[in-house]
């Protein structure tokens, strides 16, 4: 990609990493052909004191997902407009990109959800409750299966990008403790996702 094709910041993003397009596709009504349905910049929330911002591309609230008549369209755009999105979606799924600050590290956290982490920008380092850690790099995956963790930025310098889709699972049960969402301090106006219940 040519710098001049590089989309550029969007309104609400902190980082100086290019803003990003969501392009969903679907069907041409009338050749049945695949077409881009549309086109969507990113829209971006910053939580942490702007260390930290979110841009979710997509979500599903069922599975499997209807396609059928746009009603995945439809319930994305209804949950976005709600504003009231935890970090999963109940009974769904949701893609998220998070820019993470040069040595910023997020809140040690758990979510009740299956989660695919790939690093996009950068490192970024897997921290785990038992003290473990993983230096993860651009194209590394994460499968996150519902465990104590955080992410830190090593940079001192450059942000860092990953995308994340979570999905929704089943209560996860350690011996005789059933494991809930647990977002440790918590983020200012990140709501929980509410599918521990």
């Amino acid at each position: 990609m040519s710098p001049s094709e590089v989309p550029h910041q969007q309104p609400g993003q902190v980082s100086n990493l290019p803003g990003l397009t969501t392009y969903i596709t679907g069907h041409d009504p009338k050749t049945g052909k695949a077409i881009v349905q549309s086109k969507r910049p990113g829209t971006w929330s910053s939580y942490d004191d702007k260390l930290m911002g979110f841009n979710v591309a997509y979500t599903t609230s069922q599975f499997p997902a209807s396609l059928n008549g746009d009603a995945d369209l439809r319930a994305h755009d209804a949950l976005t407009a709600t504003k009231k999105l935890g970090l999963v979606n109940p009974g769904g799924t949701v893609c998220r990109i998070v820019d993470f600050a040069p040595g910023f590290e997020c809140m040690m956290h758990r979510t009740q959800s299956l989660d695919y982490g790939i690093v996009l920008e950068g490192s970024i380092e897997l921290v785990l409750d038992s003290g473990e850690t993983q230096t993860m790099h651009r194209g590394d995956v994460a499968v996150q299966r519902a465990t104590m963790h955080a992410w830190r930025n090593p940079s001192n310098d450059e942000w860092a990008r990953m995308v994340f889709v979570l999905q929704d699972c089943e209560k996860v049960v350690l011996g005789d403790t059933e494991l809930k969402e647990d977002l440790g301090r918590g983020v200012v106006g990140l709501p929980s996702s509410g599918n521990d219940k």
